[in-house]
């Protein structure tokens, strides 16, 4: 059963750590980027350490007040606020942003959890090393919630997820306890590995309060290409081939519609369309070569291998540094470009590989038996994981086909299930996803995962809600 956080509740809570650690909640920690979820707070904490997380933490286990951590405030699936149910604190760990140790040698950096994403990338770089996970929102996510939502983004293709580039956490449990578990160890065989326990569960066990992450050697030389293709089907096609050609140096493989580029015009008219005529269907290929090898003479080779297979109508090589960034800008554009038109219902999936194809070309067959729509498809295909967003037609809103919302999302989702995909690839399941969880998921799996829950959190006062659905509370 959960309290509320009255005035007299945020006020004992105020006493367990200095004044300045206090804040009235302000809009940017009370709304999510998608404009779905409007949250509710009765105080604000920024902690600086982890012993002052530790202690936040056990005042509301005593008081049986909710928490709700808080990153960078980029999540998609409303984890991040919570609309109904008791006020909780909200416990930002945007204060706690130190590196606290690179380990080149190792191939290892220790940082806060409150640490910016793209800071890890350039700590890592200043010892000529490299950080691969990599994300539009890489400028304000922090690394405490990538790991909290074992984050993908571009790279995933070759270096994994978030989970792959952890080798240990430190934790606050719910009860107040800090696990210390900031291994260099890339071997630790000794019993239950909280780590991966921790990842993924969206602040539900326990606060994330620093990661000990993998670094890898800086590629000698990087190249990157759009080239055109007929079909999803033959984009795969091209994958196959580029792996045979090159092997695993690929870290990227983007998949692009028309209809992205259709937005970028109407919403983003300076992001550059390097294409003459836009294609129904391009990719964006990235790789990564020791010293020695030359990328463009590799993707050049692919080209005409891929060309002569009669998989690619056309094609570009990025000459320099800075056509290569014009490319990428261009993909990490998108969402931004989305979410300037407004989806009616957006999707984060994951098929096999082998029904991606057939996936996209039956997922627009039933839609349309709902409506008209506009689709933007596109996503890290490499993977398997597509973002299909469905919008309204020109002179539309999104507030039109608010009652086809759910049905939209039924339509999709029961096709991924029907294709054994996961209907949350890599934004995590939050609130928005908690019916989907409990319809697709495995029977099993959710009766472990609420036994976990209720082991390691019995009072339910970590981030209620998210992932599994909120028991009765009391104001």
């Amino acid at each position: 059963m959960l309290n509320s956080l009255t005035a007299d509740r945020a006020q004992a809570i105020r006493t367990t750590l200095p004044a300045d650690r206090f804040a009235e909640a302000d809009a940017a920690h009370l709304h999510e980027p998608r404009g779905r979820y409007s949250g509710q707070a009765g105080l604000l904490a920024r902690p600086r350490s982890t012993q002052e997380v530790a202690a936040l933490v056990r005042a509301a286990s005593d008081m049986r007040v909710p928490i709700i951590p808080y990153g960078g405030g980029t999540g998609l699936v409303g984890g991040q606020v919570a609309e109904d149910g008791p006020v909780p604190l909200i416990l930002s760990l945007e204060k706690m942003s130190d590196i606290r140790g690179v380990y080149p040698e190792e191939n290892v950096l220790i940082a806060d959890a409150g640490v910016i994403l793209a800071d890890v990338q350039a700590a890592a770089a200043q010892v000529d090393r490299l950080f691969p996970l990599s994300l539009a929102a890489e400028g304000s996510a922090r690394i405490g919630g990538n790991l909290s939502t074992n984050a993908g983004g571009t790279g995933v293709l070759r270096y994994g997820n978030a989970r792959d580039l952890c080798l240990g956490v430190e934790a606050v449990l719910p009860n107040g306890d800090v696990y210390h578990g900031l291994s260099r160890l890339r071997k630790d065989n000794t019993g239950y590995d909280l780590r991966h326990l921790l990842i993924g569960a969206e602040g539900t066990l326990g606060i994330i309060t620093a990661a000990s992450l993998k670094l890898y050697s800086r590629p000698g030389a990087m190249g990157t290409a759009l080239m055109q293709v007929g079909s999803p089907a033959a984009a795969l096609s091209l994958l196959a081939l580029a792996r045979d050609h090159v092997g695993d140096v690929v870290s990227a493989f983007e998949l692009m519609h028309r209809q992205g580029f259709d937005f970028l015009s109407e919403t983003l008219p300076n992001v550059r369309n390097p294409w003459d005529a836009t294609p129904e269907w391009c990719v964006l290929i990235e790789m990564g070569v020791s010293g020695g090898q030359d990328p463009s003479d590799l993707l050049e080779a692919l080209f005409v291998a891929a060309s002569e297979a009669g998989l690619v109508q056309d094609g570009m090589i990025a000459q320099n540094a800075q056509q290569a960034a014009d490319f990428w800008a261009m993909r990490e554009s998108i969402p931004e470009a989305n979410r300037r038109i407004g989806s009616v219902s957006s999707h984060d999936i994951s098929v096999p590989l082998g029904a991606l194809a057939d996936f996209i070309a039956e997922a627009g067959q039933r839609i349309a038996m709902v409506g008209e729509f506009r689709i933007n498809c596109f996503g890290h295909v490499g993977d398997g994981n597509l973002h299909y967003n469905v919008f309204p037609m020109r002179g539309k809103a999104r507030a039109d086909h608010e009652n086809q919302r759910d049905e939209i999302k039924r339509v999709v989702h029961d096709l991924v299930h029907e294709l054994d995909g996961s209907v949350s690839a890599e934004h995590g399941v939050g609130r928005l996803k908690v019916d989907d969880l409990e319809r697709y998921g495995d029977p099993a799996k959710l009766a472990a995962m609420r036994a976990i829950k209720s082991a390691l959190d019995p009072h339910g006062i970590m981030n209620p809600g998210a992932v599994l659905r909120a028991g009765p509370a009391v104001s």
